[in-house]
């Protein structure tokens, strides 16, 4: 145990020493160790960690440069600003398991999405955004200009446009956190996301063009040039939760060698992942690391943890630790 370490960091240690409450500390330490070394890190987040405001915690990571690159979600890149600008509409619902399909619908009407225990209201999160969002998009392609999903979030939020409607300190939104430091990032399969199914309403309607926002595949060849020319220290990959966040960028590394015959591209040089989904399935998400060696992914000498918990609870933790709290 450290002396730098705060309380929280030497509680984990002290308690935290078998099954998964050692994973979290082993891999908090693995991470550590990655960016002593000089490695940069990958964090990528599925789910619902924005409505559960991963903010508090993960935007001093970024402002400590703990983390390089993320990839995450629409949902995700959206729902932190939502929370920024229309945090005291949210609704929580703690007995969300007992509600009868009436009382969903009721809370439809109300204009409340609900995410577990968490209702998003609808007319103030996303509706107060599209007005700002839609007048980027439009100004943009008068310009002939094209961005990614991320920058175009970026420019609204730098722009000071929404800035009335702030209902929580700044310093808890990761996006404002990212958008300052202009943080590499990565939105595979934006258009699942709200505004991304508000941009293709307007591509529908004929008063916006598709190749105005940047694509999937046009995301990919940036994370491949940014892999290559990151990757001297290596690169280690912190996974919060499954699907399409972490996927989507594991999969840089096989076609940079196999596709690309770069055969000189390291391995990732470090893997966590927090999940609860079980490989009985035939769940890719909840696959243990080491069959990320058969597709190319991980090296055998990868330093691989695999957390089997809540990641709203974990990954809180592992940045406290980082964070030396």
């Amino acid at each position: 145990m450290t002396n730098s370490k705060g309380s929280i960091s030497q509680f984990m240690e002290h308690y935290y020493l078998h099954f998964n409450a050692a994973a979290v500390v082993d891999a908090a330490k693995g991470y550590e160790k990655q960016l002593s070394k000089g490695s940069k890190m990958l964090v990528s987040l599925a789910g619902a960690m924005s409505t559960a405001e991963l903010g508090k915690i993960f935007a001093e990571i970024i402002r400590q440069d703990k983390v390089q690159i993320i990839s995450c979600t629409g949902a995700n890149l959206e729902e932190d600003i939502m929370n920024l600008v229309a945090h005291s509409h949210y609704k929580r619902i703690p007995e969300y398991r007992d509600l009868t399909p009436q009382q969903e619908w009721d809370l439809l009407e109300k204009g409340l999405n609900r995410v577990t225990d968490t209702c998003i209201p609808e007319e103030e999160a996303f509706r107060r955004l599209q007005q700002h969002i839609v007048k980027i998009w439009k100004d943009a392609e008068a310009k002939g200009e094209r961005y990614f999903p991320h920058e175009f979030m970026y420019k609204m939020l730098l722009s000071g446009v929404l800035e009335e409607y702030y209902e929580i300190d700044l310093k808890d939104s990761w996006m404002y956190a990212a958008a300052e430091k202009n943080l590499p990032m990565v939105v595979p399969g934006w258009e699942d996301s709200t505004m991304g199914n508000i941009f293709a309403s307007y591509v529908i309607k004929g008063e916006l063009k598709a190749s105005t926002m940047k694509s999937g595949i046009e995301y990919m060849a940036f994370l491949a040039d940014w892999y290559s020319d990151n990757s001297n220290n290596g690169i280690g990959f912190f996974q919060i939760g499954g699907g399409i966040a972490g996927d989507f960028p594991i999969c840089v590394v096989p076609m940079l060698y196999q596709d690309l015959d770069r055969t000189d591209t390291p391995f990732w040089s470090y893997f966590c992942q927090i999940s609860d989904s079980t490989t009985s399935y035939g769940s890719y998400s909840g696959a243990v690391p080491n069959e990320k060696i058969t597709w190319g992914k991980l090296g055998i000498d990868t330093p691989k943890f695999i957390i089997e918990s809540d990641a709203t609870i974990v990954a809180p933790l592992i940045f406290a630790y980082l964070l030396n709290m």
